[in-house]
């Protein structure tokens, strides 16, 4: 029988400039070709830790279960619903885009009722209105919110929703999948009892993982289960045991991603907080500004536009797949297409984490206005 050898895989370079993932740092990739070593190894625990304690400065929170899920970050989606919601139990949801029609899905296949809040896509769901939901619902159980929605690029305001979960005893899922590392995330000052992300969009470094944060509050509901978590590997308590103290094998660890995510942290860190969200809000509104003077209109509703993430119509005499094709194939530059009921309306260019560079602005803008004359 002939044999069929592949050849070596060398992908090309793009800038990635869609909706994630982003250009990974160096660093990030050097940490990645370090020695492999065993799930209960010495040095791999305490890479955990080192992990384990840099989330918390980005969630902002003192909750002790912060982790990173073997998995990405549709797994941290899975992991909120699996774990906390039970067959019969009543989850309120604000929809206002395609991630978080899938959160409603996730729920659903939990056998809870979903109640939804729904919103035209590009808009916030408005907080009084999901609150309205949860006084009609006191029995309510869980609370999810997408955070800044990818498929849009709206930023849904927190705070109010979040004292309202806080006092009456609603667990508050939030999607941070697009917001974390790249924007103002205070998972305990705004009261969030479980919330997730990934790695490869404000992070920058390649997806794999789920970093995921859960109050006290949400692990004594989830201590409390009639039933069994429906998901061995996505079970918290068992993951507890694997990340905390008594370190229980529970699956074998992405060592190598977990290299990563451990020198992506500390990159974020060496750069600090506030100067790294202060780069996305102000290249953010400076590509907003560049595409507007190109011809493009902004999608998400004003003054709840993410920084790290634009939302733009594409002009009629524009066409959507082929510009892109172009870009991605002559000048080695990715942007995003619309999804569902937005495909060949809009584009969602992003400038998350390494990606967010004024040069990148340029490059980008310079392409767009040789393609477009």
């Amino acid at each position: 029988m002939e044999r069929w050898v592949m050849g070596e895989m060398k992908p090309t370079p793009r800038l990635l400039m869609g909706p994630g993932p982003s250009n990974v740092h160096y660093r990030v990739y050097q940490a990645m070709s370090t020695p492999v070593i065993g799930y209960l190894d010495p040095e791999l625990l305490r890479c955990m830790d080192d992990i384990s304690e840099m989330l918390k400065g980005l969630f902002q929170t003192k909750n002790r279960m912060t982790l990173a899920i073997s998995a990405t970050g549709s797994a941290g989606m899975e992991a909120s619903f699996v774990n906390f919601a039970e067959p019969g139990d009543t989850v309120v949801i604000g929809v206002n885009g395609f991630f978080a029609e899938r959160m409603t899905e996730v729920a659903e296949r939990c056998g809870v009722k979903v109640i939804r809040i729904d919103q035209e896509w590009g808009k916030i769901v408005d907080p009084e209105k999901i609150i309205k939901a949860l006084k009609e619902n006191p029995h309510a159980k869980i609370c999810g919110v997408v955070h800044a929605e990818t498929s849009t690029g709206v930023r849904e305001p927190l705070e109010e929703i979040g004292a309202h979960c806080k006092k009456n005893d609603t667990l508050f899922v939030v999607d941070a999948v697009t917001s974390l590392g790249a924007g103002e995330m205070k998972v305990d000052e705004w009261g969030i009892d479980v919330c997730y992300s990934c790695t490869q969009k404000g992070i920058s470094v390649p997806p794999g993982l789920s970093p995921f944060t859960v109050s006290s509050r949400a692990m004594d509901v989830l201590r409390s289960r009639k039933t069994k978590v429906q998901s061995f590997y996505l079970d918290l308590l068992k993951l507890e045991k694997y990340w905390g103290e008594e370190r229980v094998y529970h699956h074998t660890a992405p060592a190598s991603m977990l290299y990563a995510l451990r020198e992506g942290l500390r990159i974020i860190f060496e750069e600090g907080l506030e100067a790294r969200f202060q780069r996305h809000q102000t290249l953010g509104d400076k590509l907003k500004m560049e595409l507007e003077n190109l011809g493009f209109k902004q999608f998400a509703q004003e003054g709840y536009r993410l920084p790290m993430l634009t939302s733009v119509y594409i002009p009629g005499k524009v066409g959507d797949a082929s510009t892109r094709a172009k870009l991605l194939n002559d000048y080695k530059i990715e942007i995003g297409g619309g999804l569902g009921p937005l495909k060949g309306k809009i584009w969602r260019v992003g400038l998350m984490g390494e990606t967010c560079r004024l040069q990148n602005i340029h490059l980008l803008m310079g392409a767009l206005r040789e393609i477009l004359k």
